[in-house]
């Protein structure tokens, strides 16, 4: 059995989870802490009992405890370099969301996982959930004939304070990536092009445009929109979104809480203006863990299985490509291509 001795690199309120479920794995073992407060992982030490030493630097971290993996659960701004140490010094890499602040930090780091032969895998906690699992099985399943349109609306009024309220595009960068990610899942297709309008509305905390609406045309022919606010008051969405799939025979949609569901026309009779639709609930055949430890489990067993992890680096680089064409578009007011 694979013997993983991690180091935790950045101990603020994410950490949590990740721990938790490092503790639970009888194959990994906390080794290290990192904060470039030293004092942030101390007390994150003391709160689960750890009985490790504590660092400001990574790379000293690593010399020093013999760790083979990291997890990156910095800020954004801090990956490229976290990511890209751990690699040089022969380490797996499991970090959160997104890459990094630019496309091309994050191709950046793919290259490095790649020349180092160690994996990097991001964290996309929301492809693993049994309701998504059993959309994407809806959407797959040939029930709606082909798919023509996925659709998402996401409205939410978190009031995180910090990074996220003076970032430039809050809602694209650091949210939307989950929604453009769980897309390509349940269709499995890339992007092709994106159209982008970004604003700011009336009423909100954020610095930058913390609403969008944006239009990508997908590889199988599909096009997909995304129409969502992060400072939406009132009538939220779920955080999963509120999906809706039009298809050559029907429709199938999903509101991110309950279990989805397909509407299939009925043609027996073909004199109807409307046809009538004969409802199909799908409850979905997945039964893996959900949220973090999903996509942790995943992650592990992909080192374990010496292959790429669904949420590898090289397959989030997709939807990353997302994320920075959705910004590029709207800041030059054009169509972008992939």
């Amino acid at each position: 059995m694979v013997n993983h001795k991690i180091v935790v690199a950045g101990c603020g309120g994410m950490s949590h989870t990740w721990i938790e479920y490092a503790l639970q794995r009888k194959n990994a073992e906390i080794v290290g802490l990192v904060d470039l407060q030293t004092e942030t992982a101390a007390a994150l030490a003391e709160k689960f009992t750890l009985n490790v030493p504590v660092f400001s630097d990574l790379t000293e971290a690593i010399k020093n405890t013999g760790a083979n993996l990291v997890f990156d659960i910095t800020i954004p701004a801090a990956h490229p370099m976290i990511v890209s140490a751990a690699l040089k010094l022969n380490c797996h890499v499991f970090g959160e969301k997104p890459m990094a602040e630019t496309l091309d930090a994050a191709k950046d780091l793919v290259l490095a996982s790649e020349l180092s032969g160690k994996r990097y895998t991001v964290m996309q906690n929301r492809r693993f959930n049994k309701q998504i699992r059993a959309y994407q099985e809806l959407l797959q399943s040939g029930v709606i004939g082909k798919i023509g349109s996925l659709h998402a609306s996401f409205f939410l009024g978190p009031h995180f304070g910090g990074f996220r309220d003076m970032m430039d595009n809050p809602l694209i960068v650091d949210m939307a990536i989950h929604t453009f990610d769980q897309a390509r899942f349940l269709l499995q297709a890339n992007p092709v092009s994106v159209y982008c309008h970004e604003y700011n509305p009336p009423g909100s905390w954020y610095k930058g445009n913390a609403s969008a609406i944006c239009i990508f045309e997908m590889d199988d022919g599909s096009v997909f929109t995304y129409n969502g606010s992060w400072c939406a008051e009132g009538l939220h969405t779920s955080w999963e979104s509120d999906w809706r799939a039009t298809g050559s025979l029907g429709s199938g949609a999903w509101d991110g809480i309950n279990t989805p569901y397909a509407e299939r026309k009925d043609s027996s009779d073909e004199n109807s203006f409307i046809y009538p639709v004969k409802k199909q609930v799908f409850e979905g055949s997945w039964n893996g863990q959900e949220g973090h430890w999903g996509c942790l489990d995943e992650m592990f067993a992909s080192i374990e299985a010496n292959r790429n992890a669904e949420t590898d680096c090289r397959d989030n680089l997709k939807s990353m490509m997302m994320v920075f064409g959705a910004v590029e578009s709207s800041k030059k007011g054009e169509k972008i291509h992939f």
